[in-house]
């Protein structure tokens, strides 16, 4: 997973994995979810990002089975 904030535009964008976007859905205004061929999730846009979350504040957790 990669995680870039574009600070000229304020998106952030979240690739969830490499695969090829086939198709861009709309969430909502200012958020998109990227998909493949299958449906799979691959990336989400969200524009104006720092008025929408904690930026640059970021923890990932693992937790094992």
């Amino acid at each position: 997973m990669k995680v870039t904030h574009y600070k000229d535009t304020d998106t952030l964008y979240v690739e969830l994995r490499a695969s090829a976007i086939t198709e861009t859905r709309e969430l909502d205004e200012n958020t998109y979810l990227d998909v493949d061929a299958d449906g799979q999730m691959c990336a989400i846009t969200i524009e104006h990002a720092s008025q929408r979350a904690d930026l640059p504040v970021m923890q990932f957790e693992e937790i094992a089975a």
